[in-house]
């Protein structure tokens, strides 16, 4: 059944519920036709019953007066006394009486309907009344042949079994047909879909023009193609952007390794040479290892060692391993003393608070400052420099790997280290946020939760920072 066509599947339900119905709809056809048939027999057998009541009570009975087929009439009589011998009868009856001893017995007790009986090869219908007249007790016994109501029930029958599974049959097909053009536009999505390739990402399903859950379905899979499209494309742009930082370092590294190799240098120019080549290739090595921490954060597989940190001992911490940078910049850092607390990856956390630091020391005109904001439930740990700041429209691009503007605060460096801080503060739950203050220069910071679990403000301080 698994294997059917999902239109075959769907018709051969409806068919099935439908032959329940059309079933059950004959049944109730058939049984309220019935008992119609039948409450207008008793209502003719009790008004005969009455007539050859009021007859017997006059002592005129006249019953042989009547028909004398009792199959080919709509009722008939029989009068019996209290020993079961007829007194008085409709002719064609015959010398039998309609009632045995025990139906006579229970008649003269109270009045009794015989629903069916086989009487002068006929079915009948009989109904016995006790009446007392002609000084003695007596039973008038009415009836009248079931041939019409069973003929009129027979030919419903009939046309029910004829016309029951034609019914079924037709809406059985027009079910299918219907299932076939509701299921065409998936068919049609599903022909799309199957010419789109990784080359061809920008082509989209067709949606149908009405409002249901296909085409519900259709734009969600057409949104799914838009994100699938967007990070291949992003892909082949962190590639690229990838290729390119390391081809530079690379390509300095060649050079320098060739003009050392090329003739005889004094000492001091192979040493600056060598010095040259060290700061190239730490940069490879830097590089290598923020794609790596990328590609992991990307994948889920980063771990993070959750503890109870101090604001206060990870800033110190953060400002002792910068000091010597700072000094040889001739930058002035600016530590705010905080109390606050939250559960982090220490290791991490000093990571993304080391690139925001290097990155102020890189562009700041003299003073930077590291502080810290608190809320309920929200930790904000800030960087802010003196520095010329992000250029305008940027900021929605700040945190994008391998992204730079055209300014001085992004010329040096690989791009990725906002992009890495972003990425540590999603790990913990929490954001990154860059703004230009007011006075110049450019504040950069994460709202982390407080707890490795809180993260009912973590809305709130986002759209703060946005």
């Amino acid at each position: 059944m698994s294997r059917l066509p999902i239109r075959v599947r769907l018709t051969l339900a409806f068919a099935a519920a439908m032959a329940a119905l059309l079933a059950a709809l004959a049944f109730l056809l058939l049984h309220h036709l019935a008992g119609s048939l039948d409450a207008t027999l008793d209502q003719g057998l009790r008004a005969r019953a009455d007539d050859v009541t009021a007859l017997v009570r006059q002592s005129d009975t006249g019953l042989r007066d009547a028909t004398s087929s009792p199959a080919a009439v709509k009722s008939f009589a029989q009068i019996l006394d209290r020993h079961g011998r007829i007194v008085d009868e409709t002719r064609g009856l015959g010398a039998r009486p309609l009632l045995d001893s025990r139906q006579l017995a229970r008649a003269r007790a109270a009045p009794l309907l015989v629903g069916r009986a086989r009487r002068l090869g006929v079915d009948v219908r009989l109904l016995a009344v006790a009446v007392s007249a002609q000084d003695q007790p007596l039973v008038v016994v009415v009836g009248a042949p079931l041939s019409a109501r069973d003929a009129a029930i027979a030919n419903l029958r009939s046309e029910l079994l004829f016309g029951g599974p034609a019914a079924l049959l037709a809406t059985a097909l027009i079910a299918y047909l219907l299932a076939a053009a509701a299921l065409r536009p998936v068919e049609r999505m599903g022909v799309r879909a199957g010419t789109i390739s990784e080359r061809r990402l920008s082509e989209r399903l067709p949606v149908p023009r009405a409002r249901d859950e296909l085409a519900r379905l259709g734009q969600t899979l057409n949104a799914m193609l838009a994100r699938i499209e967007h990070g291949v494309a992003r892909e082949h742009r962190f590639v690229a952007d990838a290729s390119h930082e390391l081809r530079a370092p690379l390509a300095l590294l060649r050079a320098e390794v060739e003009l050392a190799l090329e003739q005889p240098r004094p000492e001091p120019e192979l040493r600056a040479a060598l010095r040259s080549i060290g700061e190239e290739a730490d940069r490879l090595s830097q590089l290598a290892e923020d794609l790596l921490l990328l590609a992991r954060l990307d994948e889920g597989r980063l771990p993070l060692h959750n503890e109870p940190i101090e604001v206060r001992a990870l800033f110190d911490a953060v400002a002792s391993r910068f000091q010597r940078r700072i000094v040889d910049a001739r930058r002035a850092l600016t530590v705010t003393p905080v109390e606050a607390c939250l559960e982090g990856d220490r290791l991490r956390l000093e990571q993304a608070l080391g690139n925001l630091l290097e990155n102020a020391i890189r562009h700041a005109d003299g003073g930077i400052d590291l502080y810290a904001r608190e809320t309920a439930d929200v930790v904000e740990l800030h960087v802010a420099d003196d520095g010329p700041g992000f250029p305008d429209g940027f900021l929605p691009e700040a945190f994008a790997r391998f992204s730079r503007a055209d300014n001085a605060r992004t010329e040096a460096g690989t791009g990725l280290g906002l992009a890495i801080v972003a990425e540590i503060a999603a790990a913990h739950g929490g954001a990154a946020a860059a703004a230009n203050r007011p006075g110049g220069g450019a504040d950069i910071w994460l709202a982390l939760p407080r707890t490795a679990t809180a993260t009912s403000s973590l809305e709130q301080a986002t759209a703060s920072a946005a």
